[in-house]
């Protein structure tokens, strides 16, 4: 539940997030759900909410903090050590489960890119600095990131916060980016892919993962924002070409939410 900030120096669980991003929503709705209060920092809107994460050597988000103590967001087994919540972890899709998943995943997000008008591409999404184009991108840069880890470039958190060159921002170079990152992902878990040891530990920035859990977050990730796009579209008025639904997102440990809700009304109409 959001409260007030208050001074630092004290044991208050904080959460420090930007709207739109998923593994924040998701950190939240975990604290919620096992009824912890905690101190809401959105880095958008306040900037010394970064400048209180210094002290720990961190820029990034979703963190929380108790004390001196951190973890970060994306690992709830961290955030449930750090705030004593009860953790019995979760049970892992199967590796070819998750494929296939993931494969709806940027399929649907190339459905939805094609349906999306040419002039409305460059509109931002409500309260965060990141354009509808730049959404679309971000899905199939996940994807990427992951296949890039596997060419030998540990995942750091700037590996998701890039965005795409001026030169391919047209719906016909996003649809063509997330249907390369299909042909791309097959390629791999045909070929290098079925030598894969999905229990060794991922070169991640956001703690201790498996391949398995690494593989099993680029997925609901992806997906997470891939059901934005289908909010976006609806928000113009547009049915989603085929949306996808529970036979792509269930057993994924995804947010309940699609967006942050602090303006219901920007909920219902993003144009």
């Amino acid at each position: 539940m959001d409260a007030t900030p208050a001074a630092t120096n004290d044991d208050a669980i904080r959460v420090y997030w930007m709207t739109g991003c998923s593994s924040c929503l998701r950190t939240k709705e975990f604290l919620q759900k096992h009824g912890v209060p905690f101190l809401s920092r959105n880095v958008l809107e306040d900037g010394g909410a970064y400048d209180e994460l210094e002290r720990f050597g961190l820029r990034q988000v979703p963190i929380v903090t108790r004390g001196e103590a951190w973890a970060n967001g994306q690992v709830l087994r961290d955030v449930a050590r750090l705030c004593g919540i009860p953790y019995g972890g979760t049970r892992l899709l199967p590796v070819e489960e998750l494929r296939r998943r993931l494969d709806a995943v940027l399929a649907g997000s190339a459905r939805f890119l094609a349906q999306m008008p040419e002039d409305a591409l460059e509109r931002n999404l409500p309260d965060r600095p990141r354009s509808f184009a730049e959404l679309g991108w971000h899905i199939a840069n996940i994807a990427d990131a992951f296949l890039e880890h596997e060419a030998g470039i540990p995942l750091t958190f700037d590996s998701y916060m890039r965005v795409p060159p001026p030169d391919a921002r047209s719906r016909d170079l996003l649809v063509s980016y997330n249907e390369e990152m299909r042909r791309r992902l097959d390629a791999w878990f045909d070929g290098p892919g079925r030598a894969r040891d999905w229990s060794a530990r991922a070169s991640v920035y956001y703690g201790e993962q498996t391949m398995h859990e690494f593989l099993e977050r680029t997925v609901w990730h992806a997906g997470q924002h891939t059901r934005q796009l289908m909010w976006v579209l609806g928000g113009l008025g547009i049915s989603p070409d085929r949306p996808l639904g529970r036979e792509t997102f269930d057993g994924l440990p995804m947010p309940e939410k699609v967006w942050d809700e602090a303006d219901p009304a920007k909920l219902r109409r993003v144009a």
